[in-house]
């Protein structure tokens, strides 16, 4: 069995300079060219990370880049392995992993639907929750939520509701 150092040495060859945060013992973020992430991800998988948990998006607006995570598991050692990309907001595309897992179809319709990402190679970026949506993606974080519950539903009223710093003793 390769250890995790050996498998990272094994990255590293194809990946170029790396980047390696070490979050657990048995957790660690990895950054990766969005250029080399299939031969990395390939790579991986092929070395025992052979489950995609997730794959999910952070809009770094301040950046002008949207992160796409890949959240990889280990069976054999209980590593997990969180492999992400920057994209720019501007051209938001990167390569499907439809390849590698199939499963990743529906992660990746998911992380379009709400980032916007086109997942270059996914013949099935349709709409999984979101039905009939004609607004900016949700998760974006130039989408206003207030401005589009007052265009959409402009008989409800809304308030914040919440306790100041502290709450009350008694609650």
């Amino acid at each position: 069995m390769n250890s995790m150092n050996e498998i990272l040495g094994e990255v590293t060859t194809i990946a170029g300079e790396l980047s390696v945060k070490e979050v657990t013992a048995r957790e660690s973020i990895v950054s990766v060219e969005a250029s080399r992430l299939n031969a990395v991800l390939e790579l991986l998988k092929r070395r025992g990370f052979s489950h995609l948990s997730l794959i999910t998006g952070v809009d770094r607006i301040k950046d002008g880049i949207f992160e796409v995570f890949y959240t990889l598991f280990r069976w054999e050692t209980g590593e997990t392995l969180l492999v992400k990309s920057s994209i720019s907001r501007d051209e938001p595309v990167i390569s499907t992993v439809m390849h590698l897992w199939p499963t990743a179809r529906f992660y990746e319709r998911d992380v379009h639907e709400f980032f916007g990402i086109v997942f270059d190679g996914n013949p099935d970026l349709k709409p999984l929750i979101l039905e009939n949506w004609k607004e900016m993606p949700p998760m974006r974080k130039d989408f206003d939520p207030q401005k589009y519950s007052n265009e959409h539903f402009p008989d409800r009223h809304y308030e914040a509701e919440f306790l100041a710093e502290g709450g009350d003793e008694n609650e």
